[in-house]
């Protein structure tokens, strides 16, 4: 449940960084790859989070199988009717002891995930820091997941017929708000940011180069250094928010192991999801897959309850208890749709990356050699396998390969024939 209402608001084009090589990149290399021990290290570290990427969303779609066969999802329904006759106050009681009850049993895998980043280096936060994030990622679920049901029921039980439509209509200023306001407010209860000028003064007017080479206006109270240090190894940066809310991040941990040409290139990455729409595009897509998922989940869900609901003790689609159902359906959906969304973001990203080669061509000297050494410690330091299984790619990758992206990087040239993409 968490990890599906997370997914509903994330807005974010995250972008992973590389570590500083030598400052003239003189070795950059043409291909990726990684010495053997630390080639077995990767593999171990690929094969345990590929099994664990798989075996999330199927463990999760047992899960709501299982409060729907052993009626837990009746008896909580029955508990919130009990306690009061008001639906707001009904689904005050049923929303989280629904949630809590799946996101208890799930929590085993994400103790287990945190574990791994522990071992393989990738996450230094201890175990109570850790308990405490997850806490406030609850609470922030549970009060974003009663709003939305509560909305939910109150569209369904007005209109049978049209409750896909009206509440995706509802929804939306729902999800444009708070993808407004993520910066703002979710952000900053799990790391701390500062403006990047605080402490990076002479980088930011370099960066202010590559955004006047880019004919843009991306001021400097728009670019913040995130915290990541106190709780992560790994290196990253990302554009978020929209409108005014808009900005790009970099983490500390980045900042710290990378040289300013490669610093450079990152931004000039993320400046290429901010020029591109990204965001603003990636937002209004997955409105349009929402609205076509409601459409289809009105459709199945009522031939489901036709077939099952007796059983599940569901007394139609305005029940409370019709709720895993839906979720249900949405879980199948996202899992099976993955391979589209991961293909749409590859394709994202490396639009990014050809936008930040050609953006800092001719401020940083090599800027193939910067870009590709880049990837090839990015690769080493988050342990990412160089031949990926294709069949794993396809499915869960959000990013091109690291083996894809220094080739790339390193054999970029467009301007021997005079035709860049983005930055003329």
């Amino acid at each position: 449940m968490q990890r599906l209402l997370l997914l509903l608001f994330a807005t974010a084009a995250l972008y992973a960084q590389p570590a500083p090589p030598s400052p003239e990149h003189k070795d950059a290399p043409h291909q990726y790859s990684l010495p053997a021990d630390k080639l077995q290290k990767a593999i171990e570290y690929s094969t345990a989070r590929n099994w664990l990427h798989f075996i999330g969303p199927i463990y999760g779609i047992a899960l709501l199988l299982a409060t729907l066969r052993f009626g837990w999802s009746a008896k909580f329904r029955d508990w919130a009717e009990a306690a009061s006759h008001r639906r707001g106050i009904q689904a005050i009681i049923f929303v989280p002891l629904l949630v809590l009850t799946i996101d208890l049993l799930s929590l085993p895998l994400g103790i287990y995930e945190q574990h791994l980043e522990r071992i393989y280096d990738q996450s230094i936060e201890s175990w109570p820091a850790w308990v405490w994030d997850w806490t406030k990622g609850e609470l922030i679920t549970l009060v974003m997941a009663a709003l939305l049901v509560f909305i939910l029921f109150g569209v369904i039980r007005r209109s049978a017929r049209r409750w896909w439509f009206y509440f995706w209509l509802a929804s939306l200023p729902i999800i444009f708000t708070v993808a407004f306001l993520e910066p703002f407010v979710i952000e900053p209860m799990f790391f701390k940011f500062e403006p990047l000028a605080a402490r990076h003064r002479a980088l930011v007017d370099e960066l202010e180069k590559v955004v006047a080479r880019g004919g843009l206006a991306i001021t400097p109270d728009r670019m913040f250094e995130m915290k990541a240090s106190e709780k992560l190894k790994s290196l990253n940066a990302y554009v978020t928010g929209f409108g005014a809310s808009k900005r790009v991040v970099v983490w500390d941990t980045m900042l710290e192991k990378s040289t300013t040409p490669e610093t450079l290139f990152v931004f000039g990455h993320e400046m290429g999801h901010y020029v591109l729409g990204h965001v603003r595009n990636s937002l209004i897509l997955s409105s349009v897959g929402a609205l076509l998922l409601l459409f289809a989940a009105f459709h199945a869900l009522h031939w489901l309850l036709r077939r099952r609901g007796g059983s599940w003790g569901i007394r139609g689609v305005t029940d409370w208890a019709a709720l895993p159902v839906m979720l249900l359906l949405v879980s199948l959906a996202g899992f099976l749709g993955e391979p589209i969304i991961n293909a749409y973001s590859r394709w994202q990203e490396h639009q990014a990356d050809i936008y930040g080669l050609e953006v800092i061509h001719g401020l940083v000297p090599n800027s193939k050699a910067v870009a590709a050494h880049s990837f090839q410690v990015l690769g080493e330091v988050d342990l990412e396998e160089p031949n990926p299984n294709p069949l794993i790619k396809f499915w869960s990758y959000s990013h091109p390969s690291i083996s894809e992206r220094v080739a790339f990087a390193a054999g970029y040239n467009p301007w021997s024939s005079g035709t860049p993409k983005y930055v003329k």
